[in-house]
C-alpha cells in the first residue's frame, strides 16, 4: 500500500502524486468480513417496505433480546415516527428532532432523559423527520445522528443498537448506515410480494455498490413477514446469496395483538420461541455481500400471471402522441448547392 499522500516528503511531485493514485486505485476493496463481529456493539440497520411490519419485527426482537439479557437500544428513524410506538402500548415518544428544535428556542439543552424512554429493559428513541412539505426526511435523518452525536452516542454501552430504515426511499439520509460503515450488517425485511421484495433488493444493490467503493457494511439475511408459504421471499433470499433469519406467519392472532399494541415476543408466550431464534440468529448472522437481481430476475420469481412479466414493451410513435392526427410538414431546411 502506499504512503499516505498527507504524509508524503517535500520532494514528492506531482508525478509521484499520480503514480500512487494509480497504484491505489489498482487495489480491489477488501473481501467482506464473514466471521464473528469483534466490535463490543453490534450496529444492526433494518431496512423494509413501509407498512411492511419492520416496528412489529423491532419491537419484539428488541423485547426478546432485552429479556434475555442484552443491552438494546432501538432507534427508531423513519420520519413517521412509529418506530417504538407498540413497544409503549401506542403512545408516542418526543422525537429528538422536535425537541431539539422546541430545547433550542427556549435555549436549553436537550437531555437524555427528554427523548430516551424505557421498557423493561429496551431503551428506544425516535429521531424523527419534518413536517410534510416542510423539509427533506433524509436530511432530518443526518440532522438527527448529529444530535445524538452530541448526546455522546459513541459513549454508550450497548450490547445491540436497532436502527429502524425507511427502505422506500433513496435519498442520501436513509442510507447513511450503509454510505458511512455506521453499522455492521443489514437485516432486510419482505414478505411474499413484489414490492417488499423490490424494496429488499434495492437495499441489496446498495450494499453491493458501497462494497464496490471500499464500505464494510453486509447484509446478515432476510426476515420473511406475514409468511403465507407461497414461496418467493425464501426464493429471492437463495437467489441474491442471503439466508433466511425467520419467517414470522400470517396468523390472526398475531395481527390482532399487533393492532392492539401487545408484545408478542415474550419469553413464555405462543411466539416467544420464534423471536427467542431471531435474536439469536441476528446476534450471530454474518454480514454478506450479496447478489442483487436485475428487474427482470426479480419479476422471475413470480408467474407472469401475477406480475405481467410476459407483457412486450410496445414502443409509441409521434403519430400517437398527437391522437393520430399528425400531419406531415414540409421540412423548412434550406439546402445550399456546392459551390
Amino acid at each position: 500500500m502506499t504512503e499516505p499522500l498527507d504524509d508524503r516528503p517535500p520532494e514528492f511531485t506531482l508525478a509521484d502524486m499520480e503514480a500512487a493514485l494509480r497504484e491505489e486505485a489498482f487495489h480491489e476493496p477488501d473481501e467482506v468480513h464473514t466471521g464473528e463481529v469483534k466490535k463490543e456493539t453490534q450496529v444492526i440497520a433494518i431496512y423494509g417496505k413501509g407498512g411492511i411490519g419492520k416496528s412489529f419485527t423491532l419491537s419484539n426482537l428488541s423485547y426478546m433480546m432485552a429479556q434475555q439479557g442484552k443491552r438494546v437500544l432501538l432507534i427508531g428513524c423513519d420520519p413517521k415516527s412509529d418506530t417504538t410506538s407498540l413497544l409503549f402500548g401506542g403512545k408516542s415518544c418526543p422525537t429528538i428532532i422536535e425537541t431539539s428544535s422546541k430545547k433550542k428556542a427556549a435555549g436549553e439543552e436537550v437531555e437524555i432523559g427528554d427523548v430516551c424512554f424505557v421498557r423493561d429493559g429496551v431503551y428506544a428513541m425516535e429521531l424523527g423527520g419534518p413536517e410534510v412539505g416542510r423539509g427533506c426526511g433524509g436530511r432530518g435523518i443526518i440532522h438527527g445522528f448529529e444530535l445524538l452525536e452530541k448526546l455522546g452516542f459513541h459513549e454508550w454501552d450497548f450490547d445491540y443498537v436497532l436502527l429502524d430504515f425507511l427502505g422506500d426511499v433513496v435519498c442520501g439520509g436513509f442510507g447513511l448506515p450503509i454510505a458511512r460503515d455506521m453499522c455492521q450488517k443489514v437485516i432486510v425485511v419482505g414478505s411474499n410480494d413484489l414490492q417488499s421484495l423490490y424494496v429488499a433488493n434495492n437495499v441489496c444493490s446498495a450494499v453491493e455498490y458501497f462494497r464496490k467503493l471500499g464500505g464494510n457494511v453486509g447484509v446478515a439475511g432476510l426476515v420473511i413477514n406475514k409468511d403465507d408459504h407461497t414461496g418467493e421471499a425464501q426464493a429471492f433470499a437463495e437467489a441474491v446469496g442471503i439466508p433466511v433469519l425467520a419467517a414470522i406467519p400470517a396468523d390472526e392472532d398475531i395481527r390482532r395483538k399487533s393492532a392492539n399494541y401487545e408484545i408478542v415476543g415474550k419469553p413464555d408466550s405462543q411466539w416467544g420461541h420464534l423471536f427467542s431464534e431471531l435474536g439469536e440468529q441476528v446476534a450471530t448472522a454474518p454480514p454478506l455481500r450479496p447478489t442483487p437481481l436485475t428487474q427482470d430476475g426479480l419479476l422471475g420469481l413470480f408467474s407472469d400471471e401475477e406480475t405481467g412479466a410476459a407483457y412486450e414493451l410496445i414502443p409509441a410513435t409521434a403519430a400517437d402522441m398527437r391522437g393520430g392526427k399528425m400531419v406531415e410538414k414540409t421540412s423548412l431546411e434550406v439546402v445550399y448547392d456546392a459551390v
